[in-house]
């Protein structure tokens, strides 16, 4: 029995992408908004470009603790953007239109919501949790 594969014709690697794209084509939904790039909140624009596959981003997030009455400590994972195990976020009136992180639910302009602080600015800084959705989430532990 012989085989006359040539197993080099395409790169392990493009091979790997290829078909991890074709599995991800189908019926995937975004848990989460892209992130925008910096430069369009109004800040330098060396931030990293949006990629095609960006609007269809998983990303976990996990209520922590209760910090204050205006803060709490969520465990944000994003594998191809940023990770944070106990990132702070402050209840806030929301300047734009979004999504909810957790629910997928419409964030509307001045809506109350969670949004992440800190210095340097983080990379999900433009995420938000409406605070009745982070309500419904503490209440089911």
């Amino acid at each position: 029995m012989s085989f006359s594969t040539d197993v080099m014709a395409m790169d392990p690697w493009q091979q790997t992408l290829s078909l991890l794209s074709q599995l991800c084509r189908n019926d995937v939904r975004p848990v989460a908004p892209a992130m925008e790039p910096l430069h369009a909140r109004g800040t330098a624009p060396h931030a990293r470009p949006r990629t095609a596959g960006a609007g269809r981003r998983a990303v976990s997030v996990s209520f922590v603790d209760r910090v204050s009455s205006t803060a709490v400590t969520i465990a944000w994972r994003d594998s191809t953007h940023c990770s944070y195990g106990d990132q702070t976020w402050h209840v806030t009136r929301a300047r734009t239109g979004g999504t909810c992180a957790i629910s997928g639910r419409p964030v509307r302009t001045g809506d109350t919501v969670y949004q992440p602080r800190g210095r340097p600015r983080p990379l999900n800084a433009g995420a938000m949790i409406l605070e009745s959705v982070l309500r419904e989430v503490e209440a089911d532990r």
